[in-house]
């Protein structure tokens, strides 16, 4: 076996369990959020008021 192939698959590996976790961890944390009722979340909009979809504006400055 080549030494490019070699590396072809240990990238390739390498690049499978990357993505691997990534989306195990994506389980891992919308397991632990919290779940909050229909009656809450009114109850914090109402408080907080909703987000908007607005984007926002942005000012570079050269200096």
């Amino acid at each position: 076996m080549t030494t490019a192939l070699k590396n072809k698959i240990k990238e390739l590996a390498r690049r499978s369990v990357r993505e691997a976790l990534a989306e195990e961890l994506m389980k891992a944390r919308a397991a632990i959020l919290p779940f909050i009722s229909v009656k809450e979340q009114k109850g914090i909009e109402k408080l907080y008021n909703r987000p908007s979809r607005r984007a926002v504006r942005m000012v570079r400055a050269h200096i």
